[in-house]
C-alpha cells in the first residue's frame, strides 16, 4: 500500500527519511571502499577539502533550486518551514559540482576528482528512490495523472506515473553501464563523472514533462533549465561524444 507508513509500537515510522540516511552511510561507505581499492591520485588532506566543498555546495545549490521549483511561495511561518526543508537533488548535484571547483582552485588540486564519487552517487540516489516511490504523493517525486497502463496509485486515489520507479530503473541501468566503463584503463580521467552527469540531467529533462509542475519560464520548469545550464557546462564532452558516435556510423 503506497504510502509505505509502517508503525512500530504506535509510532509511525518515516521510511523515506530512514532510506535518505541510508543512502548517504551506504554511497559514503562504497566511496571508502573503492578508494580503498585504487592508487588515490590526490592526498587525504585535498580529498577532504573536496569533500568538505562538495557537501557545502550540495546544501546550497539543494535549497536554491528547492525555492526555485515554487518561487511563489507565501512567506507565512509554515511555508518558510517547508522553504527550508525544501530541496532537490538536481541541485546539490550541480551545486556540489561547483563547490567541488571551488575548493579545487582554493587548495590548487588540478586533478579530476570526480571518478571516485560517481558510482557511491548513483547507489546513493538510487536507494532514495525507493524511499520516494514508498513515500507516494507525500513528496513531489510522482507523475500527472494518467489512464494509460503506465499509471499507478500512489495514495491520492488517482492513478500516476510513478516516475521514482523509472528513475531507479534508470539509475540502474546507468550504473551497470558506468561500472563497466569504469574498468577500462585507457579511459580519460574525469570522464566517468562528466558522463554521468550529462546521462543523469538528460534523462531528467525529459521525465520533468511527466511531472506536474505548476511553475514554467519559457514553457519549461525549473529543474529543466538547470539540466540546460548543465549542458552548457560540459558542452565540449557532449560534442566530443556526438562525434565519436558519428565516426561509429560512419565505420559502420
Amino acid at each position: 500500500m503506497i504510502p509505505f507508513e509502517p508503525e512500530i509500537n504506535g509510532i509511525s515510522i518515516n521510511i523515506h527519511l530512514i532510506l535518505e540516511y541510508l543512502a548517504y552511510f551506504v554511497a559514503f561507505r562504497y566511496f571508502l571502499f573503492l578508494r580503498k581499492k585504487r592508487i588515490d591520485p590526490i592526498s587525504t588532506k585535498n580529498r577532504i577539502s573536496i569533500i568538505l566543498g562538495a557537501i557545502l555546495g550540495a546544501l546550497i545549490g539543494s535549497r536554491i533550486m528547492g525555492l526555485m521549483e515554487n518561487p511563489m511561495i507565501d512567506f507565512s511561518s509554515i511555508s518558510i518551514v517547508l522553504l527550508i526543508n525544501a530541496k532537490t537533488i538536481m541541485g546539490g548535484l550541480f551545486g556540489g559540482l561547483l563547490g567541488v571547483e571551488i575548493a579545487k582552485n582554493i587548495i590548487g588540486e588540478k586533478t579530476s576528482s570526480g571518478d571516485l564519487f560517481t558510482l557511491p552517487i548513483i547507489v546513493g540516489i538510487g536507494i532514495g528512490r525507493i524511499g520516494c516511490f514508498l513515500s507516494g504523493t507525500n513528496e513531489f517525486t510522482y507523475g500527472k495523472v494518467t489512464a494509460s497502463m503506465f499509471g499507478m496509485h500512489l495514495g491520492d486515489g488517482f492513478l500516476r506515473y510513478p516516475i521514482a520507479l523509472y528513475e531507479f530503473a534508470f539509475l540502474l541501468i546507468l550504473f551497470l553501464i558506468l561500472k563497466n566503463l569504469s574498468r577500462k584503463k585507457n579511459r580519460k580521467d574525469g570522464l566517468l563523472f562528466q558522463y554521468f552527469m550529462i546521462s543523469y540531467f538528460g534523462f531528467r529533462f525529459f521525465i520533468e514533462f511527466l511531472k506536474p509542475n505548476s511553475f514554467f519560464i519559457a514553457g519549461l520548469s525549473s529543474i529543466q533549465w538547470l539540466c540546460i545550464i548543465c549542458f552548457i557546462y560540459y558542452y565540449q564532452t557532449i560534442f566530443s561524444l556526438f562525434k565519436h558516435a558519428d565516426q561509429k556510423i560512419h565505420i559502420l
